[in-house]
C-alpha cells in the first residue's frame, strides 16, 4: 500500500485593514499564476469584531460610555503542489506593512 502524500502551501492572510487584504491577495494570485501552479483561493473566513466599551468619563456619569469596534479580516489560499520555483517567487514577494502572513506546509 503506497500513499501518495499531496503537497500543499496554505497561506493564511490576517489585517485591520480590507483594502490591503485586497492588494496582497491579488499579489500573490499573480506571482503564483506565473509560476503555472494550481491554486484555490481567497478564501474569506468570518470576520472577527472585537469591541471595547470605555467609560467617557473617569469620575462623573458611570452611565456615559463609549464604544469601539475593531474588525479583523481573515483570507485562506492554498497552492496545490508547489514547485520550487513557487516557493522562491513567494519568499520575494513584498506585502505591505499591516499584513500578517501565517504560511503552513
Amino acid at each position: 500500500m503506497t500513499q501518495k502524500t499531496k503537497k500543499k502551501i496554505r497561506i493564511k492572510l490576517k489585517t485591520y485593514d480590507y483594502n490591503l487584504l485586497k492588494i496582497s491577495c491579488n499579489s500573490i494570485i499573480e506571482t503564483i499564476k506565473r509560476t503555472n501552479t494550481n491554486i484555490t483561493g481567497p478564501i474569506p473566513l468570518p470576520t472577527k469584531r472585537k469591541i471595547y466599551c470605555v467609560l467617557r468619563s473617569p469620575h462623573v456619569d458611570k452611565d456615559s460610555r463609549e464604544h469601539f469596534e475593531i474588525r479583523i479580516h481573515k483570507k485562506l489560499i492554498d497552492i496545490n503542489e508547489p514547485s520550487s520555483q513557487t516557493v522562491d517567487a513567494l519568499m520575494k514577494l513584498n506585502i505591505p506593512a499591516g499584513v500578517e502572513i501565517e504560511v503552513k506546509l
